[in-house]
C-alpha cells in the first residue's frame, strides 16, 4: 500500500519551523492571559484591603504604620 511520495527534507524543515512559530505565537499568547490574571488577583487583593481599612476606619498611613510596627515586633520576638 503506497501512502504517497515521502516530503523532502527541505519540507520537514519548513513544517517543523512552522510549527514551532505556531507554538511560540500560542506561548505568548498564553503568558499575556496568565499575566491578565495575576492583575486581576492582585487588583480583587487590594480591593479586599481597601474594604477592610474602610470597614476599620484606617488611613493607609495608619495601617502602614500598624504593619510596620507589628514586622518590627515580629523580627525582634524572631531574634
Amino acid at each position: 500500500m503506497a501512502r504517497g511520495p515521502r516530503k523532502t527534507l527541505d519540507e520537514k524543515i519548513a513544517a517543523k519551523e512552522e510549527l514551532i512559530e505556531a507554538l511560540m505565537t500560542r506561548i505568548e499568547s498564553e503568558k499575556q492571559e496568565l499575566a491578565e490574571m495575576y492583575r486581576e488577583k492582585r487588583n480583587i487583593q487590594l480591593e479586599n484591603i481597601d474594604n477592610m481599612l474602610e470597614e476599620w476606619a484606617l488611613s493607609p498611613q495608619e495601617a502602614e504604620e500598624a504593619l510596620r510596627r507589628y514586622v518590627d515586633q515580629r523580627e525582634e520576638e524572631a531574634v
